[in-house]
């Protein structure tokens, strides 16, 4: 069970965007950073682990997610015109990378350019989508800005919605998902290969995780099915949501699962790799009266905390484990 903390108040209210919400834990700090998507502009702020205190700062342009590598964190934005990487407080831009209009157009030439979907990948790289399917890989340095694009991976043929990331995991530690519901299962490593293909369903794809092998993806029609990384077999498919997911998280040391949705709520899932247990079992639901919830976040690697916005909500709902 979770109980509602006190919240964090935004600079502007939030877009409705697919996981419109980035959480970065600084505990030797004591504190939490946050960022969400208001129209043109990201905010940024970071609080106490209590609610108190904290700064705001806005940059341009969304949307925006840390990327936590093992030497280095950086906060990355993406919008029409290229991805910007700026040191972890939003204070020094270390890369821009602009977007080609022709190449970023291969499928259908009057369609609009734009990057979306961000995750930190492997050791050193994190990986940027775009509107025409392709995937932009980035090889960071421990420090500097000596950035550099090392490889385009193009098996999608869809806009790309969203991409997770399993660090440490191995084979099938990276995930990518596109606007007709297609999934790429990639491993990472000095050149970036396809282990496996989960054709389309015709439903958008808006959030996608990685868990001990298992892909988790939530759907536009409210579904959630996992699926085996490697083989792409189906093993569970939940009816979690009345309307769109939104967003979709994990905390990693457990296997909790966080969902949110259209319908104002959040439901709290716990994913399982053990043949005696159900693959995935409800264990909290959360209702946002009202909110048509645009970003979901777990604040820690357990899942005892976790966050949430909503499309022109100027807050951010905070609850803890009881």
């Amino acid at each position: 069970m979770y109980r509602r903390d006190r919240s964090v108040q935004l600079g502007g209210s939030s877009s409705a965007l697919y996981n419109n919400l980035s959480v970065l834990r600084l505990p030797q700090r004591q504190l939490a950073c946050f960022c969400t998507v208001h129209g043109p502009a990201v905010n940024v702020l970071s609080a106490a682990t209590d609610g108190l205190g904290g700064s705001q700062r806005q940059l341009r342009p969304p949307p925006a997610a840390w990327c936590v590598l093992p030497a280095r964190v950086l906060l990355v934005l993406t919008s029409q015109k290229g991805v910007q990487m700026y040191e972890s407080d939003g204070s020094v831009m270390v890369y821009w990378h602009a977007l080609d209009a022709a190449a970023s157009s291969r499928f259908l030439p009057a369609q609009a350019v734009f990057a979306r979907g961000i995750s930190a990948a492997g050791e050193r790289f994190i990986c940027v989508g775009t509107s025409s399917g392709t995937v932009l890989v980035f090889d960071i340095p421990h420090k500097g800005t000596n950035v550099t694009v090392s490889e385009v991976l193009e098996e999608h043929r869809h806009a790309i919605t969203d991409i997770a990331a399993e660090l440490g995991q191995g084979a099938g530690d990276l995930v990518t998902a596109d606007d007709a519901g297609a999934l790429c299962i990639w491993s990472s490593g000095e050149e970036f290969t396809l282990l496996n293909k989960i054709p389309a369903l015709g439903r958008t794809l808006p959030g996608s995780c990685l868990w001990n092998g298992v892909v988790a993806a939530g759907y536009g029609n409210g579904q959630i099915r996992l699926y085996e990384a490697a083989t792409g077999v189906l093993r569970a498919e939940v009816n979690a949501h009345a309307r769109w997911i939104y967003a979709l998280d994990l905390a990693p040391l457990t296997g909790k699962l966080l969902s949110g949705a259209e319908d104002s709520f959040v439901h709290v899932w716990k994913l399982s790799r053990n043949p005696d247990t159900d693959d995935i079992e409800h264990c909290h639901a959360e209702c946002v009266t009202d909110t048509q919830i645009c970003g979901a976040r777990f604040c820690d690697p357990e899942g005892c905390s976790f966050a949430v916005t909503g499309y022109d909500l100027s807050e951010i709902f905070r609850y803890s484990q009881v």
